[in-house]
């Protein structure tokens, strides 16, 4: 006989995971209504219903902007879903600023995910990383792995998709992503991002307050 779960207790844990209220009923009940454990069946399920849907083709969704620190910080980013139903749900578009915001607050992120980092960088970080002095010493298979681990450690760094969501730190961009997958029924993908800092490549004017006050009384 299954327990009985409170509509407060399905509902604490649908905004936890986002997930459907059916779904979160029926974990917390095979669950015994054990919170941890429903969050953590609800988790797999979404990844494995991610998974099956990652192939689909997507070509709707929207472009959305964040404004971060006093209008110093800009990010523009395309998220793609199957359907304009889907895009003009309020989840997805939360998504969408959520995703934004997420970039806007991590300055080492250049990638949406590992894949697409191309083999130059890689090439170059594992040439930096081989010859730093740590490891001169070391057996050649030793310092393999070490090296391996280190650049897979870089390039998860500048990954948006390894990155812990900045309102959950439990779960990655990839992890919410596939939530979302999973809530919304369509697959879904970040297609590409650009950031704007104030300024950034820009040469700023270096005053010379005494060449200026020459200036002034050479014209005087």
């Amino acid at each position: 006989m299954s327990i009985r779960i409170s509509a407060e207790y399905v509902k604490e844990l649908r905004n936890k995971t986002g997930a459907g209220m059916m779904d979160c009923k029926k974990a917390l009940q095979a669950n015994e209504g054990n919170m941890e454990l429903a969050i953590e069946a609800l988790r797999k399920k979404g990844l494995a219903l991610a998974d099956k849907k990652s192939s689909r083709i997507v070509t709707e969704g929207m472009i959305e902007s964040y404004i971060h620190a006093g209008s110093r910080i800009g990010v523009l980013v395309e998220i793609n879903c199957e359907t304009d139903f889907v895009a003009r749900r309020s989840e997805f578009q939360r998504l969408a600023k959520d995703v934004a915001m997420q970039i806007a607050a991590c300055p080492s992120v250049q990638y949406i995910s590992v894949d697409d980092i191309d083999n130059i960088f890689i090439d170059n970080e594992t040439r930096i990383e081989a010859g730093k002095e740590d490891l001169i010493d070391k057996p050649q298979s030793i310092r393999e792995k070490i090296v391996a681990g280190r650049v897979e450690k870089r390039l998860k760094e500048i990954s948006l998709m390894n990155q812990p969501f900045i309102k959950n730190t439990n779960i990655s961009v990839e992890e919410l992503l596939k939530q979302h997958i999973a809530l919304l029924g369509e697959n879904i993908k970040i297609r590409r991002f650009e950031k704007f800092l104030l300024g950034e490549g820009l040469k700023k004017k270096q005053y010379n307050f005494v060449a200026d006050i020459q200036n002034v009384m050479e014209q005087s």
